[in-house]
């Protein structure tokens, strides 16, 4: 979100309408870079960045004077179309599988928890502020704040190896006050604020604090999860959506 750049982060859990005044982004995320229309003038721009591309191109118009050239502007054209159209096929085809992952990804589905009941939602229509439920071996659907798991104290298990390559399962924990919210009846009801850095490309940094029922209680990188990371060797567990999408 790059509107709140150098601001601290106010996400309220369970509460839509008080985090969509901040106009955080969507979970949908957009990896292409061309669509049907904006495809040929972009690529063709992009094309004639190139020096060698550029140099053809002026020499065409050269060709194209009689009083300068005596060489036919055919010679020119033709590999130049060549070459602009081989490198336009190839990322026409890198593009369109660029969109099919964006459409794999954004339908995936997450449990969300709506008025008290967890509904089967599509990672883009997922909101900063939700509430999720994750299962076994199932990926992140968003940057979360763990706050309840199967596990004693809160623990849960997770392989970053999609972020950092990295294999080894890492530990994070809920903090021992929302550790106990395990059921959706009492998670409907937490209204906890979560003031935070804002989005940042550290993976292994986060700094915020949780404010409810009058206390605060200090967060760091230890209870969260992270997009893309996938739950191992924990039936379930809970987290609040704090990072969306391209944040």
């Amino acid at each position: 979100d790059t509107g709140s750049e150098g601001q601290e982060r106010r996400v309220k859990a369970n509460s839509r309408e008080y985090n969509e005044k901040f106009q955080y982004a969507s979970n949908c995320i957009k990896t292409s870079k061309y669509n049907v229309i904006t495809f040929l003038p972009i690529n063709l721009f992009e094309q004639f960045q190139e020096v060698a591309n550029t140099y053809f191109l002026f020499l065409l118009i050269l060709q194209l004077i009689p009083q300068i050239s005596s060489l036919s502007w055919f010679t020119t054209i033709v590999p130049l179309v060549l070459v602009l159209t081989i490198t336009a096929v190839k990322d026409a085809t890198d593009d369109y599988f660029r969109h099919k992952s964006d459409n794999q990804v954004n339908s995936r589905h997450s449990q969300v928890l709506i008025n008290g009941i967890l509904q089967k939602e599509q990672w883009m229509n997922v909101r900063v502020g939700d509430i999720i439920k994750l299962e076994n071996n199932q990926f992140v659907a968003a940057d979360l704040l763990l706050l309840s798991s199967s596990e004693p104290h809160g623990l849960c298990y997770i392989e970053t190896a999609e972020l950092d390559g990295e294999t080894n399962m890492k530990v994070r924990q809920a903090i021992p006050v929302t550790s106990e919210l395990t059921d959706t009846n009492n998670l409907a009801h937490f209204d906890g604020e979560v003031i935070c850095e804002p989005p940042n490309n550290k993976l292994d940094k986060f700094s915020g604090t949780l404010y409810w029922k009058d206390n605060k209680y200090s967060l760091s990188n230890q209870n969260m999860l992270l997009r893309g990371c996938v739950l191992r060797n924990t039936e379930w567990c809970f987290g609040l959506v704090i990072f969306a999408g391209p944040d």
